[in-house]
């Protein structure tokens, strides 16, 4: 597809929250390479969908795209992983991030996967990180990674370590810009600065806006930080603008457009009659107008969005469920928890010193003194008669 360079730097730098170096971006009429990473750690989730949007649109521009998946840097961001179960993950996104591009309808051609430890062991590599530990000052290196190396009360020297990599890959990479969450700026403002110290050409770097799609605050009426908008906006529109570029109709494209929507639509809120039946939006501003005119609830663009995701997701999964090998990946990379049982202490018992105890009581003086106060009187009755008797047992016998 030939594109003219007005339309491709459109294409490329639309819908995100900052550029810098974007001359460098215009200079590269003829070729143009991008580089994309992720460092599998943690489970990729729905808000994953809006940078590989973003790489569709550098694909569409004819953008040579490199993704990383940076098992080093994963290993490094304050032992996130261990290199064994990082390994599992490489292969595990790989997977995923194919199945997800073929679902979206994203070509592949200029598209290619590379492991960060398949150059970052090498000779040349670690000696230009030398070189580089050689010129940044601890204040810049830590400066630099702040928003995106794990921040604890003891920092581990690899933190330190972080940014420089991750400012070498764009020269290893050969690539012509770096495309990134706006959380690692620093860390493309760094690469700016030390990378033409060791005699590499400065690149350009492109962010996209970071917004929590899980949990998303909607108020009604509210456009501002509102995620899920924000989601229709760069995933959604943008999906469904990708599949008429290849030719799709409309009425092949429900959930996310109704099959009787009008041409030109982008996405459909289905209603019931009494709700004002379905709204057809043809652009996202046409639906975020509409939205601060409180014409659409909150309830009815949940709803929408969620069914819209669903119908995105269930081709990924129909491939998980299909591939064996990906399935074994999975429980090789995310393994289930180990639950610790605490083992109960047993008693043992303790037999006390002598004179304590429960049972043992201790007696004072003042007991002592209690207890013969206490004392009943002494019964003498029997003894009187006992002495009574005998005198008259003496008194008979000297009568006789």
């Amino acid at each position: 597809m030939s594109v003219s360079p007005e339309t491709r730097f459109e294409l490329i730098t639309r819908n995100l929250q900052e550029v810098l170096g974007g001359d460098i971006i215009n200079d590269k009429v003829i070729r143009l390479t991008s580089d994309r990473r992720d460092g599998p750690t943690g489970r990729p989730h729905i808000g994953y969908f809006v940078p590989l949007m973003k790489i569709a649109d550098f694909l569409a521009a004819g953008v040579e795209v490199t993704i990383l998946l940076a098992d080093v840097h994963a290993f490094l961001d304050n032992l996130k992983a261990p290199l064994e179960l990082v390994a599992h993950r490489v292969s595990y996104y790989s997977n995923l991030l194919k199945a997800t591009f073929e679902s979206l309808g994203v070509p592949v051609d200029r598209l290619k996967f590379v492991v960060g430890s398949s150059y970052q062991l090498t000779k040349e590599y670690n000696m230009d990180n030398y070189r580089l530990c050689a010129t940044v000052t601890e204040h810049d290196a830590k400066k630099a990674g702040a928003e995106v190396v794990k921040q604890v009360s003891s920092p581990l020297l690899s933190g330190l370590l972080y940014p420089g990599l991750q400012a070498l890959d764009e020269q290893y990479l050969d690539c012509d810009f770096q495309f990134g969450g706006v959380d690692q700026r620093k860390i493309f403002t760094f690469a700016e600065l030390y990378l033409p110290k060791l005699g590499y050409r400065k690149r350009a770097h492109l962010m996209n806006a970071m917004k929590k799609i899980k949990g998303a605050f909607c108020e009604e009426g509210v456009v501002e930080n509102n995620g899920v908008l924000a989601f229709v906006r760069a995933v959604l529109m943008r999906i469904v603008e990708g599949r008429l570029a290849q030719g799709i109709p409309l009425s092949q494209m429900q959930p996310l457009v109704a099959a009787d929507a009008p041409d030109g639509t982008l996405f459909t809120i289905s209603r019931k009659p009494e709700y004002g039946g379905p709204a057809h939006f043809a652009s996202a501003n046409d639906l975020e107008s509409a939205y601060t005119a409180k014409e659409i609830h909150p309830g009815d663009l949940k709803a929408a969005v969620a069914e819209s995701v669903a119908s995105i997701l269930e081709p990924i999964q129909k491939a998980f469920e299909a591939s064996q090998e990906w399935k074994d990946v999975e429980k090789l990379a995310y393994p289930p928890p180990v639950v610790e049982v605490k083992k109960k202490k047993e008693k043992i018992y303790h037999p006390p010193p002598p004179g304590k105890g429960k049972k043992t009581t201790q007696v004072t003086v003042t007991d002592v003194k209690s207890a013969k106060t206490e004392l009943p009187e002494a019964d003498t009755t029997s003894e009187s008669t006992a002495i009574g008797l005998e005198h008259s047992k003496t008194d008979s016998i000297q009568a006789d």
